[in-house]
């Protein structure tokens, strides 16, 4: 069989009923998102099916819920005959979901991080003045160089390296959004300003660093099962210690997914998939090594064929 490997989706794949036709076949499903619920005492199952209160979308609530609904397609694959992947990796919030697929964190402790983690980045920048923002078309040493340019005082920086041509910007609103002009002056096909309420991976996020490394150090970390490429430099994690300083650093440094992805392709795999709801990182994928075949596996007909397909690989 060729090698393959996982990857889980972070911030911005969420959507009201996701999962709903998976769990409506696979009774695991919800019983995955009750164990994650009863961690901080939130029916995660309710807000992702309905979210009648409109919860999904605030960060504090949005990180354990789609931890859940990540854990929950691995175990469904599992419990489906599924084969272990030779490789995983994690977009931003994504990597918590991976870990606790290799076996290295509980998937009690990592909602219970993930829900902490959400509040202490919006503790961190209050809202309103924070942005985040999206730029295509434009070389990264380029973008680099226009937010330092930008930032005049401020802070302003290049956050995801998502793929080749789109490269994430954060900082002070007013930072972006000079950077988003200079970008779009110096021939960027388009600078788009994302809906989200904090600006992650720059070093707005060192105060929520430092309050989540007291979470952190008193969780147990064990050694991955399955090896782990970590966001903040595109490698494979070696130690359950450089594990927990690398999720440390992920939330004010770059997420180098483009270097993570080659990583992944040069330890040989060439399938991937995406385990989670939502098709962004296959579509990522895609742009960055047009080789690896992506499967999604979002409802019971996508499943299933990745499941075959790696199967019978």
């Amino acid at each position: 069989m060729s090698k393959f490997g996982f990857v889980f989706p972070g911030q911005g794949s969420q959507k009201v009923g996701m999962l709903s036709d998976l769990a409506a076949r696979y009774p695991d499903i919800e019983s995955t998102f009750a164990e994650a619920s009863d961690a901080i005492s939130l029916d995660l199952w309710a807000i992702a099916s309905s979210d009648a209160d409109g919860l999904l979308d605030q960060t504090h609530i949005t990180q354990p819920t789609l931890l859940a609904a990540s854990v929950a397609i691995w175990r469904l694959w599992l419990s489906q005959g599924g084969k272990l992947p030779d490789l995983l990796a994690g977009h931003s919030l994504g990597e918590y979901s991976a870990l606790v697929c290799a076996n290295v964190l509980d998937l009690g402790d990592a909602v219970r991080a993930v829900h902490n983690r959400g509040k202490y980045m919006q503790q961190a920048v209050p809202a309103g003045t924070g942005g985040m923002a999206a730029i295509l078309g434009l070389d990264d040493d380029k973008i680099i160089e226009l937010c330092r340019d930008a930032a005049q005082g401020e802070v302003v920086a290049a956050v995801n390296f998502n793929s080749t041509g789109q490269t994430v910007i954060a900082g002070n609103k007013a930072a972006v959004e000079r950077a988003m002009a200079a970008c779009k002056e110096a021939g960027a096909k388009r600078a788009l300003a994302l809906n989200v309420s904090v600006p992650s991976h720059c070093s707005l996020m060192l105060p929520a660093a430092e309050q989540l490394g007291e979470d952190l150090r008193n969780l147990q970390f064990r050694s991955p099962i399955i090896p782990i490429v970590q966001n903040v430099n595109g490698r494979v994690a070696k130690t359950p210690e450089d594990i927990k300083e690398n999720l440390l650093k992920q939330l004010y440094m770059p997420v180098q997914w483009v270097d993570s992805i080659s990583c992944m392709w040069d330890f040989g795999l060439g399938k991937i998939v995406e385990c989670g709801p939502g098709k962004v990182l296959c579509g990522l994928i895609k742009r960055i090594e047009g080789n690896i075949e992506c499967y999604s596996t979002e409802d019971p007909e996508s499943f299933e064929q990745a499941r075959t397909a790696l199967t019978l690989a």
